[in-house]
Order: C-alpha cells, then sequence, then structure tokens
C-alpha cells in the first residue's frame, strides 16, 4: 500500500509539467500569427497555440472550456485571460508562459479572470478535497458492509449499499452547499452526481468483496484512491500530467464527479452530459458486478453446506457443546477485524 500511495502520488503530482496545454493568442493580421508561431516553436510540445481573431471569441472558447487561457496583443496594455474555476494551476501554468511575452514588449500584463470561483473556494481546490471526503465515506463503508453483511442475502445488501450511498451523499452536498459554500447553485445537481459517485463505489465494491474477500479494501483503494484522486483532475488537469494520469482522466469516476461539478457550477453546464454519463457508466459496472457476485453465491450455496458429522466429530461435540458456532463465529470476527484495520 505504501509503495502504490508513493507511486501513484508522487507520479502524478511531483512534477506538473504543460503537455498540450491549449492556448490561444488574440489578434488580427499577420502579427498575431507570428507571434503564435513564435511561442508554439519556444514552447513545442508543451503547448498547442492557436489564433483568433478577437477577445470575445477567446472568451466563448474559455467558457466552453476549449482553452485554458488566451493573450490578447496589444502594445500599450497586453491582456491574459483565464478561467480559474475550471483549473487555478492551470491558469498559473498560462500566465507563466505569456508573462516574459509581455515583459519583452515592456508594457504591464493585464490578467482578467472571466471565471473565477466562488468566494467560499478561492482556489477551487475545494471541490477536489469533497471528492476526497465523499470517496473515503464510500470505500469505507464496503469494509464494513462486506463483514457485517456478509451472511445477508443480495438484496439485503443491496439496500443497505442504496442506503449508505445515499447518507454519504447528502453529507456531501452539505459539505458543498451550507457548511462550507464550495458552490454557490446548483447544489441538488451537486448531490445527485455524488450518489452516482458513491453509489458506483459501493455497489463495485459489495461486488468485489465476494471474490477478493478481505482483500478488498485494498483493490478499492487502489480504484479510488490511488488511480482516483491522482486523475480526477482536481489539483491538475490531464494537460499538466504525464501520459497515463491524463488518459484516466478521460474516464474514471473521480473525475466525472470534480469535471461535473465544474461544468454544473461554473460552466453553464457545458459539457455536463458527458461527466454524468461517466458516472453513471461506473454505477452500471457496479450493478452489473453485484449481480454476476449474486449469481456466484447461489451456485456455491450447496458446497457451502455442512457434511455430515463423523463419529468423532459428534464425540467432539458432546465433549464441547456449541464448538462449531463458535469457530464460525470466530472466523468472521476475524475477517470483520483484517478488514476494519485495512481500512
Amino acid at each position: 500500500m505504501c509503495l502504490g500511495m508513493g507511486l501513484a502520488y508522487l507520479g502524478a503530482f511531483a512534477t506538473p509539467e504543460p503537455h498540450h496545454l491549449p492556448v490561444a493568442v488574440v489578434g488580427a493580421g499577420p502579427e498575431a500569427k507570428v507571434f503564435a508561431q513564435t511561442v508554439k516553436d519556444k514552447a513545442g510540445d508543451a503547448l498547442d497555440v492557436r489564433t483568433l481573431t478577437d477577445r470575445a471569441a477567446a472568451v466563448h472558447e474559455l467558457k466552453a472550456r476549449d482553452i485554458s487561457g488566451a493573450y490578447v496583443l496589444d502594445a500599450r496594455a497586453p491582456e491574459l485571460i483565464v478561467a480559474s474555476a475550471g483549473s487555478d494551476m492551470s491558469a498559473t501554468a498560462v500566465e507563466k508562459v505569456f508573462t516574459p511575452a509581455a515583459a519583452a514588449q515592456g508594457a504591464p500584463l493585464k490578467i482578467t479572470d472571466v471565471v473565477p470561483p466562488v468566494s467560499g473556494d478561492p482556489t477551487g481546490s475545494g471541490i477536489f478535497f469533497l471528492l476526497i471526503a465523499v470517496s473515503i465515506g464510500s470505500y469505507a463503508s464496503v469494509a464494513v458492509l462486506g463483514a457485517a453483511g456478509a451472511g445477508l442475502s443480495l438484496r439485503t445488501r443491496a439496500g443497505l449499499v442504496a442506503g449508505v450511498s445515499f447518507v454519504v451523499s447528502l453529507i456531501g452536498a452539505a459539505f458543498a452547499g451550507p457548511l462550507f459554500h464550495l458552490v454557490d447553485h446548483g447544489l441538488w445537481g451537486v448531490w445527485a452526481m455524488s450518489w452516482l459517485y458513491s453509489a458506483g463505489i459501493l455497489f463495485l465494491g459489495a461486488g468485489l468483496h465476494t471474490f477478493l474477500k478481505r482483500w478488498t479494501t485494498l483493490a478499492v483503494m487502489v480504484l479510488f484512491v490511488m488511480l482516483n484522486f491522482t486523475s480526477s483532475g482536481g489539483l491538475f488537469r490531464p494537460e499538466l500530467q504525464n501520459g497515463f494520469f491524463g488518459s484516466l482522466h478521460a474516464f474514471w469516476n473521480g473525475a466525472g464527479l470534480v469535471e461535473g461539478i465544474r461544468d454544473l457550477v461554473y460552466f453553464g453546464g457545458h459539457g455536463l452530459a458527458r461527466t454524468v454519463w461517466v458516472l453513471a457508466a461506473w454505477l452500471v459496472l457496479g450493478l452489473a458486478v453485484m449481480a454476476v457476485a449474486g449469481l456466484v453465491e447461489r451456485r456455491r450455496a450447496p458446497a457451502a453446506a455442512p457434511a455430515p458429522a463423523t463419529a468423532s466429530a459428534r464425540t467432539d461435540g458432546a465433549a464441547r457443546p456449541g464448538a462449531g458456532t463458535e469457530a464460525v463465529r470466530e472466523a468472521g470476527e476475524e475477517e470483520e477485524i483484517e478488514e476494519t484495520v485495512g481500512v
């Protein structure tokens, strides 16, 4: 676990560098094209540079999340336009790219943030920490439900999973809204996406418990901590990460929650449908795994029936009444302790 956490977090966060970070140069005529090509030549693969004819087009592309920043050419007052609610780190990276260009012109650089985060979350990182809270509440509950519900029917466990995910998502919505004011509108949408996210983790984890038993906690930590937090885009968007974590961002459930909340709260719902489909797909995956687990459990049931007692077993049972029941109870307690320690 230590090795996995170190590799995941240091691999994803230790050396953030731009990789095809999309930016724009705003200006008309050959001057803008020459400037854009110069920036591209110096940056290489770090930047994807395009030219736009006017400032309004740049603002539109920022709000559509097509670019991370736009540099408006002006000999007297150059301007850099960003949308830091989409990623404060990406906005900072764009600023580092174009500040020297303004300095070379001998003019101060004006920075305009057209989509700033709310006052309760000035850096925009609160959504990432909300992801952590909902994730821990979800994957920790997997171990509890797995140990405590091992003897329950599949339908009962599914009902418990639905109920726990509902509670976890309500707690997440309370954190986002009335407690810490991470969002100033769209709270019901935040709750709905939190429920999709939490239910996906819980159904998948509960289904995996049938196959992995005491190793379930480690599995869900790999899926929903090591790979999930690092690829979510909560701190660094994929344009600032290496190719592995950047590729996971396209379909992992943590990225679906983080980007879905951003799309809903800050960007007018642009791209929201895709992120909701990502969350829904993980929920469907969890339901499918749990259904398969139910089929496997039903097939195992006849084989798990106790064999007829031998003469020696009867003798032992007579000498020590309740020995079999005690052994079963001790085995269950041992598994529960191991899973709880794993959390």
